[in-house]
Order: C-alpha cells, then sequence, then structure tokens
C-alpha cells in the first residue's frame, strides 16, 4: 500500500497552487487592472508585481469607495524639496478585496528579514499568499541585495522565509512561497530547493533560466523534473515559469514535467486571454482586450502612466492606432482615438480626478518656442514680440511707402 504523499499543509486563508495556472509577477503590467484582466479570462491565481518591503513600510492604507479597492500610498519622499509634491500622495500598492480575494499572491522583494515581515504584515489580511523575489535579474533589485542576489545567499534567503511563516504566515494563516532562477549546476539548484523547501514555505516557483538569461533566450527545462521531485518528495506545491504560452500549453507541459503549476507572463502581458483554453474559443483579438482593459482601468482610475504602458503591450506594433494611441496625453485622448464613446463620460471625470490635461500646443508650436527662448538668450527678441510688433505697424501708405514710389515714376 503506497502511503499518503508529503503535504505541508496549506492555512486556513491561504490557496493550495496545485493544478493552477497563474499570472506572473511582473512589474507595471502586473498592476490591479491587469490582474482582474487576467482573472476574467482564466487565470487561477495572480501574482502583483515586486513590490520592495521598504516602499511599503510607512505607507497609509484606506479604502477607496470609487474603485472599491484597498489603495497603500505614501506623499513622495522628495516632497521636502518640491512643497508642490507635499500634497500629492503616490500610489504604492492597490488591490480589489472582493474581485481578487483568495486569489492574490503579494510578491515581496526584500533582503532583510525584519523588513520583510513588517511590510508583509500590512497586506496580509488581503493576500492569499506572501511570495518572496529571489529570481529578478534586474539591477534596481541585484543591487540591493534583492532578487537573484538572494540565490548567492541561500541560508540568508532561508532565514527570510522562516522569518516570514513564523510571523506571517502562521498568524494570518496564509502561505508562504519564493521564486526563483535555475543555478549554474543542477547540482547547485538541488541543493538550494532542498534547502528552500525545508523552511515552511508551502510553495516555490522556478523560473526556468539562469540569472544572466534575458527572456528571448529559450528557457531551460531541464533540471524541471528533478527540482518538481524534490518539492513533491518534501510536500510543497512546485510551480514553473519561462516561455509558457497558453492555458492549453501550460496544462500540457505540468503533466510532461510532473510539476503542479505553471505561470504564465510575456503571452499574458500581450494577450492576457491567453487564460482561455482552445475549448473556450483561445486568445481574444487585441481589440476585445483593450477594450476590456480601458473598461477596467477607468474603473479603478488606474494610474495613467502604467496605463500608457499596457496599452503599448496590448496593441501591436503594427496596428494604425498605435503610434496615436501612443502620443494620447489623457484617457479622453485614447477613448477618442480607439472610437470608445460609452467611455468618454468616465474618462473626462477620471482625467480632471488625476489631472491630465490635453497639451496645448504641437511638437512645432514647441520647438518655435524653444527657439525664441534661445533668441531670447542671444539678446533678440521672441517671434511673438515680433509678431505683434507687425500687427501694430501702420500700413503701408502711411508710412509713405506709396508716395515714394510715385515719387520714383
Amino acid at each position: 500500500m503506497t502511503p499518503n504523499p508529503k503535504r505541508v499543509p496549506i492555512p486556513r486563508n491561504g490557496v493550495d497552487y496545485r493544478g493552477k495556472v497563474v499570472l506572473a509577477p511582473m512589474v507595471r503590467s502586473g498592476e490591479l487592472p491587469s490582474r482582474l484582466l487576467a482573472l476574467k479570462y482564466g487565470a487561477d491565481l495572480v501574482w502583483g508585481p515586486e513590490t520592495i518591503d521598504k516602499s511599503m513600510i510607512g505607507t497609509t492604507k484606506s479604502f477607496n469607495p470609487r474603485s472599491s479597492t484597498i489603495d497603500y500610498t505614501r506623499t513622495p519622499s522628495n516632497s521636502s524639496r518640491n512643497p508642490a509634491l507635499a500634497t500629492k500622495e503616490s500610489t504604492i500598492y492597490r488591490l480589489h478585496p472582493e474581485q481578487e480575494k483568495g486569489r492574490l499572491i503579494f510578491q515581496i522583494g526584500t533582503s532583510n528579514s525584519t523588513t520583510a515581515v513588517e511590510a508583509a504584515k500590512l497586506v496580509a489580511p488581503y493576500v492569499a499568499g506572501i511570495d518572496v523575489n529571489a529570481g529578478c535579474p534586474k539591477p534596481f533589485s541585484t543591487s540591493g541585495g534583492m532578487g537573484a542576489a538572494l540565490l548567492q545567499t541561500p541560508d540568508h534567503l532561508a532565514s527570510i522565509l522562516v522569518a516570514l511563516v513564523n510571523e506571517v504566515g502562521n498568524a494570518f494563516e496564509i502561505g508562504i512561497s519564493v521564486k526563483i532562477r535555475l543555478l549554474e549546476t543542477a547540482e547547485k539548484t538541488e541543493a538550494l530547493v532542498r534547502k528552500l523547501c525545508n523552511t515552511g514555505i508551502t510553495g516555490l516557483t522556478v523560473h526556468c533560466r539562469t540569472t544572466p538569461m534575458r527572456p528571448r533566450e529559450r528557457a531551460i527545462r531541464d533540471q524541471l523534473r528533478m527540482i518538481a521531485d524534490i518539492c513533491r518528495h518534501e510536500g510543497v506545491a512546485c510551480v514553473m515559469n519561462g516561455d509558457v504560452r497558453n492555458k492549453n500549453e501550460a496544462q500540457q507541459l505540468m503533466h510532461e514535467f510532473g510539476v503542479d503549476g505553471a505561470m504564465i507572463a510575456t503571452a499574458a502581458e500581450a494577450n492576457p486571454s491567453s487564460f482561455r483554453t482552445a475549448q473556450e474559443g483561445g486568445p481574444l483579438p487585441w481589440e476585445n482586450i483593450v477594450q476590456e482593459y480601458m473598461k477596467i482601468t477607468l474603473e479603478v482610475a488606474n494610474k495613467w502612466g502604467n496605463t500608457k504602458f499596457t496599452l503599448g503591450q496590448l496593441i501591436p506594433g503594427k496596428a494604425t492606432v498605435s503610434k496615436k494611441v501612443m502620443g494620447c496625453k489623457t484617457y479622453t485622448e485614447v477613448c477618442e482615438v480607439l472610437g470608445l464613446e460609452e467611455f468618454l463620460d468616465l474618462a473626462k471625470e477620471v482625467d480632471e480626478r488625476l489631472e491630465l490635461f490635453r497639451a496645448p500646443d504641437s511638437t512645432r508650436v514647441k520647438k518655435a518656442k524653444i527657439r525664441n527662448v534661445s533668441a531670447q538668450a542671444a539678446g533678440g527678441r521672441t517671434g511673438t514680440e515680433r509678431a505683434l510688433e507687425l500687427e501694430n505697424r501702420p500700413p503701408l501708405s502711411a508710412r509713405g511707402v506709396g508716395m515714394l514710389a510715385t515719387m520714383a515714376v
């Protein structure tokens, strides 16, 4: 008789990663509207973008009645140098307590167990799990000892996970997990995975690339079955990440390599309906996705910069409206360009709330202004001054020009 496989217990308010196809944590592309869209189209769970622990500490938590969201905000750190910024709060993290309930994983960027615990406690009552980013290869993360830098200090990484399990996971009854990359050799990866699986975590995600590798390089899956076997032996759910293009492929790869779940990143960034199976009709045209995205982003008054970035991912570069949308300065302009008249009233309201205004001057006029400034600096007069002077000059006849011409004849 085969004994039941070992399983780390899933806490009461946590979620089991097994059998799940999920949205990967992505900076900028993982904000609230993108997450809600992924859930709408079939994602089982969504990871929020990596959020640095120190950026969360000191934030003010509030319920936003307009968007029905919980917002974590703070004033800019340079507001003392610029008083105009003192009254403007920046949103660090936003979640939807109803639509994301039981399906949102908060990913934290950290290099310190104390600050990790302090930041995690702020969101723990509203999420299904806390995930430590130990895989981001970008300098903004690794330079602070976070992300993939933690892979080089496995004992330190393990200590952070243990602290989170003991002080956050147990206290709030949610799961703690970690996302890693492959190390230089299979032996090093194996040793790391074994160590991390013994910290009390409920899940481990492996991005099937090494730290120096970039997204354009093909994912390496040679070590995946080994990692899955270790996780299964230790009772930890194993999720794979890297070149997973859609839900059907995710399910096929889960079966092929024996992993418990799969994470979609780039494909979902370009089209969140990649979570729809072929039986459900598969991915939808980008026009449908953009319309639904705009509806959600206006409802939650998403940050303009993030919306514009995401539209750049959703709209194909070859589409005729692509350049026009990228040139927009407001939600109203985007709705006009995309022909979304039904959203115009809400777009104008959101523009007002976010203080977004159309650019009054064309690029040509702006360039002319720059030339005028240069002329002034050289002791000349601006084009405006010269135009006014010409406008106020008397006609040629009043200046004797016609008389001189007659005399010359």
